[in-house]
């Protein structure tokens, strides 16, 4: 199901409609929070190098995953970044920080707000360590399907930016940005 979803995913973005997410993103949520926890893009996700830029432009604190260990922690930007196992860019070090919201990436979101990543169930368990935290995905329309399968480990998102608009899957997403 990943690879059938990673490459429908190839299809699915551009430049405009990158441009679209981050414009909607900055302006939906920017005023609303001031600590983001945000995924550095790579391969086809969706780019989020322009909502990184217009949030950090905004003196928002922008954080990004570090993966050591076997564990994600949630800590502020740094400008040198290295890959790490996976080939996902990141910080060396940095402390763990709080934030308001996160902006996730997945491979498909369901209609009831499941997501379906990479498999190392990083942000299902960073997400059950911090229930407060507000949980937007960011994909592309074509990335959004019916029903996936789930575990009882799954923690579902709030709601999805895509380049055609914003869905709520929670009251608290509806509250926070709708």
């Amino acid at each position: 199901m990943r690879k059938r979803f990673l490459a429908l995913r190839k299809h699915c973005g551009s430049k405009e409609a990158d441009e679209e997410i981050a414009k909607t993103v900055l302006c939906r949520l920017a005023e609303r929070a001031e600590r983001f926890f945000i995924y550095l893009s790579c391969g086809t996700e969706a780019d989020t190098r322009a909502i990184v830029r217009g949030l950090s432009a905004r003196d928002k604190l922008v954080c990004v995953p570090l993966v050591e260990d076997g564990r994600m922690r949630c800590v502020p930007i740094t400008e040198r970044l290295v890959l790490n196992k996976y080939g996902i860019p990141q910080p060396e070090a940095g402390e763990e920080t709080t934030c308001d919201v996160a902006l996730v990436p997945a491979l498909a979101v369901d209609r009831e707000g499941y997501r379906l990543g990479y498999g190392g169930g990083y942000y299902d368990r960073y997400f059950a360590s911090h229930p407060h935290l507000l949980r937007i995905g960011i994909v592309y329309f074509g990335q959004l399907t019916e029903r996936l399968p789930r575990e009882e480990t799954d923690v579902p998102l709030d709601g999805v930016f895509t380049e055609r608009g914003i869905l709520c899957f929670s009251k608290r997403g509806s509250d926070r940005f709708a």
